[in-house]
């Protein structure tokens, strides 16, 4: 019956009428409601035939299914629409989002209920609205669609749609008396949202229906959302509301300005100039009432600089582009706080184009600040560590100077990531941990990339005592991979990945310096995987012993002088050197080879079967048991 079921949801599906109505001829009542009912998965989508028909607008066999079979019209599934997963959809849903209005009249006809939900608490007029379907958002509205009900995030229809930039169903919500100032969760409203997208008539649109001027979350009103974002014709209609009070119109200029200096998708230094002029001209508009800037400390990262406030101190770096980029990174941090989510990524942009110019030493010094200002705020800074380590590659494989004290700092923000990405997988849902994962491992690969450009970076004792510290705290944390494996067996893993921009021109695994390293910060030796494996059973095994003799021999012996066992089994029963894939190893194994009484002792219990639980120490017990 199963395979008959893949063969009815095919034909549903390619909307193929006469061959489902084959298939389903001269079956039981109970057989055909089987089979119409089945949930097939496919694609990353679960579904039954009336969901997958109306998905692909086949209104014929939509047709078929209601009035023939009579199949439930509130049956709900799994689709993808747009890159986005949608649990819990329903075949109107399916069909207001793909915008097919004859499925989505037949459905609603045979009474669809026009306002069921998905898991996100999306509707199917939320779905049309997204879409931009004017002519299905008025249909199911007329046959009682609520236009008022919110998603998961209380995100209306008018939000999403004033966000999409579909004017003409915005306007119609309006009409029917969609509320303009509703807030999402986030704080925002529709004129957030639209501001954000620079959609100028649906702006209109909004403040003719009395969109009022709110802050959002993070403290934004529209007009700031808009400046942020670069869209220029939006702030200049918005500078003429109603709640826009003189140091709104300047904030918002200065920040358009500001915006245009560092935006990869609009940058306009031209654009820049002519803003900053306006706001310092309003700033001065009465001379007896001067609206004076309220300047933040100088930051070593913008030059040490200090923001113009005059006009003749603004025309003084007129023609000087790095002035008037360093001029819009101050003038965005102090108008949208240190601790907003925007802040760093123009930051971050204006780095990437200065070590692309081989002006390595200020990239860092902007990159050290967008890295902190985003640990400040306890936000994910996998990116960002990543991003060090390919540059310092780069500056290594360039022949370039890498300051020990910038390694450093990296090191410690990489530990305290790594830290906090360790509670982070501890407090993930099942659905948030696979991310949260990929994350942390991320952070562990990236730090032991660091500690790699640490062994090729010139340090004085004091520098290299700092950047041990670090290694040492980490240590301390025992971070482990999916797998089970300590930093220890990573550094000594060939399969430990590299990433390919820079970095593998600097670092590769094994890798003997690191091993030296990280067994000098304390690395336990004897750390097991999830397999029981310690680092001395992964390196035995390492597939290039003769192209690369010199590294496997320097880490044998590392971790030999550093107390591996050499007879230590993994859960297979198997030692290092039962491990060994090639003769090399197995010879350079047998040479370090120095077998103590006290591991003869347990290698004897062991083999002999003798009974040693509660009659020896518990320390001496696991001893035993790892040989």
């Amino acid at each position: 019956m199963e395979s008959l079921a893949g063969y009815v949801y095919k034909a549903a599906s390619e909307g193929r009428v006469l061959t489902l109505a084959a298939l389903l001829l001269n079956h039981s009542e109970a057989e055909t409601r089987y089979l119409l009912s089945y949930v097939t998965q496919l694609g990353g989508q679960r579904s039954t035939p009336l969901i997958i028909a109306a998905r692909n607008g086949h209104d014929k066999v939509v047709r078929l299914l209601l009035d023939h079979y009579k199949v439930d019209t509130e049956q709900t599934g799994t689709v993808r629409f747009d890159g986005y997963v949608i649990d819990g959809a329903t075949a109107l849903w399916c069909a207001a989002g793909a915008g097919h209005f004859e499925v989505v009249r037949l459905l609603v006809s045979h009474h669809a209920n026009v306002n069921h939900t998905t898991i996100t608490n999306s509707t199917p007029l939320r779905a049309a609205c997204f879409d931009g379907r004017l002519d299905i958002v008025r249909y199911l509205v007329d046959h009682n669609a609520d236009i008022s009900i919110t998603n998961k995030y209380n995100n209306t229809c008018l939000m999403i749609a004033a966000y999409k930039g579909h004017t003409d169903v915005v306007k119609f919500l309006l009409e029917q008396g969609a509320e303009p100032n509703a807030k999402a969760h986030c704080g925002a409203t529709a004129l957030h949202f639209a501001a954000e997208a620079g959609h100028l008539e649906i702006v209109k649109e909004l403040v003719h229906c009395q969109a009022a001027m709110v802050v959002n979350g993070h403290g934004m009103t529209p007009l700031k959302v808009a400046a942020e974002s670069c869209k220029g014709d939006v702030v200049e209609l918005l500078l003429a509301h109603a709640d826009c009070d003189a140091r709104s119109r300047i904030e918002a200029l200065e920040l358009l300005g500001a915006s245009f200096a560092n935006d990869r998708e609009n940058y306009d230094i031209h654009k820049t100039y002519q803003y900053l002029h306006m706001s310092m001209m309003e700033r001065y508009r009465d001379h007896e009432n001067i609206i004076a800037k309220e300047l933040l400390p100088p930051i070593e990262a913008y030059g040490a600089r200090s923001e113009c406030r005059t006009l003749e101190d603004l025309e003084a770096i007129r023609v000087d582009r790095d002035a008037l980029h360093m001029e819009g990174l101050m003038i965005r941090e102090r108008i949208l706080g240190s601790d907003n989510i925007d802040v760093s990524h123009p930051i971050i942009y204006r780095g990437a184009v200065y070590a692309d110019n081989m002006e390595f030493e200020q990239c860092i010094k902007l990159w050290l600040h967008a890295l902190r200002l985003r640990q400040k705020g306890n936000r994910n800074t996998h990116k960002d560590l990543l991003r060090f380590a390919q540059v310092f590659s780069q500056m290594i494989h360039l022949k370039e100077q890498v300051l020990a004290a910038a390694v450093e700092q990296v090191l410690g923000c990489s530990v305290l990531e790594i830290q906090r990405s360790m509670a982070r997988v501890g407090a993930a849902s099942d659905s948030e941990l696979p991310q949260a994962m990929d994350n942390y491992e991320s952070n562990i690969f990236t730090f032991l990339y660091l500690v790699c450009i640490s062994t090729k970076t010139t340090c004085s004792e004091e520098e290299r005592a700092r950047i041990n510290k670090h290694i040492y705290n980490l240590i301390q944390l025992d971070p482990r991979s999916r797998e089970g494996s300590s930093l220890l067996h990573l550094a000594i893993s060939s399969t430990t990945p590299v990433d390919d921009f820079h970095t593998n021109d600097v670092c590769s695994f094994p890798n003997a310096q690191v091993t030296k390293l990280l067994l000098d910060c304390g690395a336990r030796v004897n750390a097991i995987d999830l397999e029981g494996n310690t680092p001395l059973h992964v390196i035995v095994q390492y597939n290039r012993p003769i192209s690369d003799f010199l590294t496997l021999h320097a880490i044998i012996i590392s971790l030999v002088e550093a107390g591996a066992h050499t007879d230590m089994t993994n859960k297979q029963k198997k030692t290092p050197l039962d491990k060994s894939t090639t003769g090399v190893s197995e010879i350079l194994l047998k040479t370090q080879m120095k077998m103590s009484l006290k591991c003869l002792a347990a290698r004897a219990v062991r083999q002999h079967q003798i009974t040693y639980r509660n009659q020896i120490p518990k320390t001496l017990e696991e001893f035993v048991e790892f040989h």
